[in-house]
């Protein structure tokens, strides 16, 4: 079984991810950074750490292999047991466990677990096929402190040119004058279509003002009368939030979600469907939570009571 791809397809999807009798595989989101010393732009990602403190097991990779594989959650209970005594034996006998895409476990002189993780891949969906690239540094402060240093040694100045002939404007006086009248007339043109439109733009201001008021005045005078007014009604609508589910089952067909649906709710749970999932499956869920402690707590004891196929799914919905 390759428990690495499991995991790494989880970890798209989802903060954490635990090992049972093993350890945990967090996400933490970073934001995009530069390497000033290699020029190196990296995108948003999300960076994977190790914690060999999260033990229990939440159903989540197991709910996922069974689903995958296509065989029951207790068989997938026993295959994860199977790898995880395999990983011990391997780390106690000095071994490195690669990973792929999820990156390395060793084990220390103390007797703990040391992670590295790896950079081939990213699991911040929203930085979905963006890499890392190398830009060149830009010189153009470079260039001008090298005209400036030039400009020192050798100053350079710039000498008008004198062009002297028969029909140039030195000659003929009264094409200055025209030239000089031309520009007069063109900034006078300007200054009158500004003060026109300022003028425009008062006027069109002192008449909203005007119609505001009357509107004002309109809506004050009115009377609304109503003489058989409805009956208030108060509904009390309790709105279920959290990206912590307890999911019941996933259908191919929604006529037999709706089905689940309807049973649970006369069994008193306070149940919804939560939609289609990317295998294109109905899920409907026994309820929604904001604390994993609270769903965890209540799955167990779904488990112990009622399904002991149910699992939680960590999900954001829109």
């Amino acid at each position: 079984m390759q428990l690495e791809t499991y995991i790494s397809d989880l970890l798209y999807r989802y903060e954490c991810v635990i090992i049972p009798n093993f350890g945990a595989f967090l996400t933490q989101s970073v934001s995009a950074k530069i390497n000033d010393e290699t020029n190196t732009f990296y995108p948003p990602s999300k960076v994977v750490s190790f914690n060999e403190q999260l033990k229990n097991n939440d159903g989540l990779l197991v709910s996922y292999i069974a689903d995958v594989e296509k065989i029951s959650y207790e068989s997938a209970v026993e295959k994860v047991e199977k790898v995880t005594r395999e990983l011990k034996s391997n780390l106690a006998q000095g071994e490195t466990i690669l990973l792929k895409n999820i990156g390395k476990i060793v084990l220390t002189n103390e007797g703990k677990i040391s992670f590295e993780p790896s950079n081939s891949s990213n699991y911040l969906i929203q930085a979905f096929g963006l890499s890392q690239f190398v830009s060149p540094s830009v010189t153009r402060e470079v260039y001008k402190k090298d005209v400036e240093a030039i400009e020192e040694i050798i100053p350079l100045a710039f000498t008008p040119e004198k062009r002297i002939s028969t029909g140039s404007i030195a000659q003929r006086p009264y094409l200055k004058y025209a030239a000089i009248a031309l520009i007069a007339l063109t900034v006078g043109g300007f200054a009158a279509s500004k003060y026109y439109v300022g003028q425009i733009e008062q006027h069109n201001q002192i008449a909203q003002e005007e119609a505001n008021k009357e509107i004002d005045s309109k809506i004050q005078e009115a009377t609304f009368i109503i003489n058989n007014p409805l009956p208030s009604i108060t509904l009390n609508v309790t709105k279920q939030s959290g990206n912590f589910h307890i999911v019941a089952g996933a259908f191919r067909v929604e006529e037999n979600c709706d089905k689940k649906l309807s049973e649970l709710r006369e069994l008193g749970y306070n149940a919804r469907k939560i939609g289609v999932n990317k295998y294109g499956l109905h899920q409907v869920v026994y309820s929604s939570y904001d604390s994993r402690s609270e769903a965890q707590k209540e799955l167990y004891s779904i488990r112990r009571n009622h399904n002991r196929d149910a699992w939680l799914l960590v999900q954001k919905l829109k």
